[in-house]
């Protein structure tokens, strides 16, 4: 339990005061409300500053001239270009109101605006979000340029719904019927998750089963909605707490459904987990050590593929889990691309989990076979590859981060860097294979280059322009068929090794 230490100090910001001020000159109520007031409570900073008023959205566009409204629900968005903070360049006013009738569990079928704050409370999600605090006790002509730090009084807050007990027991608690608040937006199952992870809260059992009652509800929700929910539940600071939550309420079916193949599947030796255990263990790493979203994504996914390429070896008399990075990989993709995330983060992510399975004894490694590893993986994310490893290590249980096998590794890598990783590192371009050789721009151009990156990957002191155009006048005497079985053959090494990783699957379930 965290005792909220009243009377509290804040800081209001001068852009929500504008705003209140004006609101109270022309005999309105101003109130932040939500989210907002929430993190003011429990002393972290508001990311979103959200004001609830009894003024109705025509007369708030008359009163701030820097503002729009194109929405059915009451909320006007005032800019303020001033603003240092980004979070305070818009500031949405929101006009009471009340919701009914949610015919598709996403969106009210009828919104009708209110005079009354307990009308507009009534209709949140959850108690902790159900908080409001008066603003107009707080503004006046003199506050309009500066911030304000103030002491707040439990008194003052309005809370009809034991919002600040549940904050300070911890608890996430639905406002009425949580089946009722469920039925209106399926979208608050996930956010009931969401917020258990961000802020370490327990549900409350009442909401927790109609949470595990309603899960199928999340089918009615765009895959979009979900994404950013499922983001910022795996940006939280307790992402293994809210993915098995959602496990054991049925929700992951909706999400990943592909997760669930792993949970209570044993390992061989090297792993004391089941892999549903181990990458809850790796994601949580990461977690910890604030890794970005693309990195704690690679973490969750990067065992994926292995209850499709699991097998029994009964000479090692333990489980194998051949090819399951390329299988894993494909996975991913399909599981990312589902939730519609960008394509940048799927490429991304993608590679991380394709490649996390690199070979790193440097006893018999080569530098060679660091930078093409770097070439496959990128050079801007060879870095995340390597924290993912050790994200991955942590979740097998192991109790040292950083072995010396490992920091040498990471050494080789920082040497690979500092040779031709990719075509555009070459001492020469395009256009100097044009300007020498008078050739046409074609294909042709990028098989050579190509072929020039594989000869430098396996020796960078190659990587002079003397030495590269006389190559390139060497290969320049074969045929355009010659160039491209000679282009190919690092393409190929990489589709050949993905292929023999389809074999072991295909095999196991009997398909070609």
């Amino acid at each position: 339990m965290k005792h909220i230490p009243f009377p509290l100090t804040i800081t209001l910001p001068k852009e929500v005061l504008s705003i209140a001020s004006i609101l109270h000159e022309h005999n309105h109520e101003a109130y932040v409300v939500g989210g907002c007031v929430r993190d003011i409570l429990i002393g972290r900073e508001p990311k979103d500053w959200d004001i609830t008023t009894n003024a109705n959205p025509d007369q708030l566009v008359k009163l701030f001239p820097h503002s729009h409204y194109d929405n059915t629900y009451g909320t006007v968005k005032v800019v303020n270009d001033t603003a240092l903070n980004d979070n305070l360049r818009v500031v949405e006013v929101t006009t009471f109101r009340t919701e009914s009738g949610y015919s598709d569990n996403r969106r009210p079928d009828n919104v009708s605006f209110s005079s009354r704050l307990e009308d507009d409370l009534a209709r949140r999600d959850f108690t902790i979000n159900a908080l409001a605090l008066p603003l107009n006790v707080y503004v006046s002509h003199e506050t309009l340029q500066t911030d304000i730090t103030t002491s707040v009084s439990r008194e003052i807050i309005i809370d009809l719904y034991g919002g600040m007990t549940d904050l300070e027991q911890g608890t996430i608690r639905t406002v009425g019927n949580p089946k009722e608040r469920f039925d209106e937006d399926a979208l608050r199952l996930m956010r009931a998750i969401r917020f258990a992870s961000q802020l370490s809260f327990v549900i409350e059992q009442e909401t927790l089963e109609a949470l595990t009652e309603y899960h199928d509800r999340l089918e009615t929700i765009a895959k979009e909605r979900i994404q950013t929910e499922f983001s910022l539940l795996l940006l939280s600071d307790n992402p293994s707490f809210g993915l098995e939550t959602a496990r054991r309420t049925g929700l992951l079916q909706h999400i990943a459904p592909e997760l669930l193949e792993g949970v209570g599947m044993e390992q061989n030796q090297a792993h004391a987990f089941t892999v549903w255990e181990h990458l809850l263990r790796t994601l949580q790493a990461a977690a910890d050590r604030k890794w970005g979203l693309e990195l704690r994504l690679a973490a969750l996914f990067h065992d994926v593929g292995k209850p499709a390429t699991r097998e029994w070896n009964k000479a090692k008399h333990q489980w194998t889990f051949y090819g399951h990075d390329v299988i894993g990989a494909k996975m991913t993709k399909m599981i990312l691309k589902r939730l519609v995330y960008p394509l940048h983060t799927i490429d991304t992510v993608t590679r991380l989990v394709r490649w996390h399975m690199f070979f790193s004894d440097t006893e018999t490694v080569t530098l060679s076979a660091v930078r093409r590893l770097v070439r496959n993986v990128g050079e801007e994310n060879i870095k995340d590859l390597l924290k993912l490893r050790r994200a991955d290590r942590i979740g097998t249980g192991r109790p040292k981060e950083e072995p010396y096998r490992f920091r040498k590794f990471a050494s080789m890598v920082d040497e690979a860097l500092r040779s031709p990783t990719s075509v555009a590192m070459l001492a020469i371009k395009g256009s100097d294979l044009i300007e020498t050789f008078h050739v046409k721009p074609g294909p042709v151009i990028g098989q050579i280059l190509s072929i020039l990156l594989e000869e430098v990957l396996d020796d960078p002191t190659r990587n002079t322009r003397e030495y590269l155009l006389d190559r390139t006048a060497f290969h320049m005497k074969h045929t355009p068929e010659e160039l491209s079985i000679l282009a190919r053959a690092g393409k190929d090494r990489l589709l050949k090794e993905e292929e023999e990783a389809l074999k072991v699957v295909r095999s196991k379930h009997r398909v070609e």
